[in-house]
């Protein structure tokens, strides 16, 4: 299941005896972490015991399976917690095949990995596909694409009774350039502020007095001006950024750094997913990228790169000032004036 759909499924079914979290979004891992820690573990000086993957191999595995079968304290579970957790197919085998075949009814496993079972030094065989073994509840905590995320925020909001639509979810996704541990902050000061003021629908024109973009959709919006060539908008979002504590190198690099990324993801092929992994991003920004690079030709990008990482080298080498930097990248970007 993906981690949206978690909390439904533990109001409906309780606790189960073994969660595989699986994905690289910690805020997930974390989320899950504290809920179920909430629900079911009261004393966790006595009940909680946590263990290092990496750490347990061969004969140690023994440790794990010990923990495991204790009985609580005072807790209504015991709960154990394992991290980065890989073992291979005969470690499995021989030391926790019954842990999953016969779980304990009175504790829980929770393991949490960023990614899928790896390869055993020898290349031939994987690690022990944990997600495919018996009583395993599996938890999906793949880097959030935007539909996800819309509805995390949508789902949390109807929880606390308060509406949020399509679109407006999809603006603090925007805002937040779809970094989920932002994104929960947000909407939860959005909901307090709906609390506070007794209002049950959270509006595009909330969104706008509470959130402030972040810094990166900010360069989004300056790299739309200019692909626009909106100059009145252009100079005004530069204005709004330099008033926030960017000063003009901070800026140029920004923007170097967004036109590179434009560049890559526009002469990479297959899915935003695919992309993501290969370049080492969520899916939300390469799929916002890739509407961006669209704007623009693969000339056009890589010239508006080499610009700005020339100014850049002109301030570094005292040929130019922080201010004329920008001004001569504007220049250049706008007029195609030196």
């Amino acid at each position: 299941m993906k981690y949206v759909e978690f909390k439904k499924f533990t109001d409906e079914n309780g606790a189960c005896p073994i969660y595989l979290f699986e994905g690289e979004e910690v805020y997930f891992h974390e989320k899950g972490f504290a809920l179920l820690k909430e629900r079911f573990l009261q004393e966790p000086t006595l009940d909680y015991v946590s263990f290092d993957g990496g750490a347990l191999k061969g004969e140690k595995l023994k440790a794990l399976a010990d923990a495991v079968r204790c009985f609580p304290f005072i807790s209504q579970k015991r709960f154990v917690k394992i991290t980065e957790f890989y073992p291979s197919e005969k470690d499995y085998e021989q030391y926790i095949k019954p842990l999953f075949e016969t779980p304990s009814t009175h504790t829980i496993l929770m393991i949490v990995n960023t990614s899928k079972a790896k390869k055993t030094k020898d290349g031939e065989k994987g690690g022990a596909d944990l997600s495919k073994k018996p009583s395993v509840t599996y938890v999906d905590c793949a880097r959030s694409d935007e539909e996800t995320i819309k509805k995390w925020i949508y789902l949390t909001c109807k929880r606390a009774g308060v509406y949020a639509d399509g679109i407006t979810c999809g603006k603090i996704v925007s805002y937040c350039v779809g970094d989920m541990s932002r994104v929960a902050k947000e909407t939860e000061k959005l909901l307090s502020y709906c609390e506070a003021q007794k209002l049950e629908r959270i509006t595009d024109e909330l969104v706008d007095l509470l959130v402030y973009p972040d810094a990166d959709y900010k360069i989004f919006e300056l790299a739309n001006a200019l692909a626009r060539k909106n100059y009145s908008e252009y100079m005004k979002i530069i204005k709004e950024l330099t008033s926030r504590g960017f000063n003009e190198t901070a800026l140029l690099s920004s923007l170097a750094s967004y036109f590179k990324g434009l560049y890559e993801v526009s002469v990479c092929k297959g899915s935003d997913r695919e992309v993501a992994i290969a370049l080492g991003m969520k899916e939300y920004p390469v799929k916002k990228n890739r509407e961006q690079a669209a704007k623009f030709t693969k000339t056009g990008l890589l010239s508006a790169y080499q610009t700005v990482y020339g100014a850049i080298s002109g301030i570094k080498c005292g040929e130019l000032t922080s201010d004329a930097a920008l001004k001569s990248v504007t220049m250049q970007l706008f007029f195609e004036k030196k």
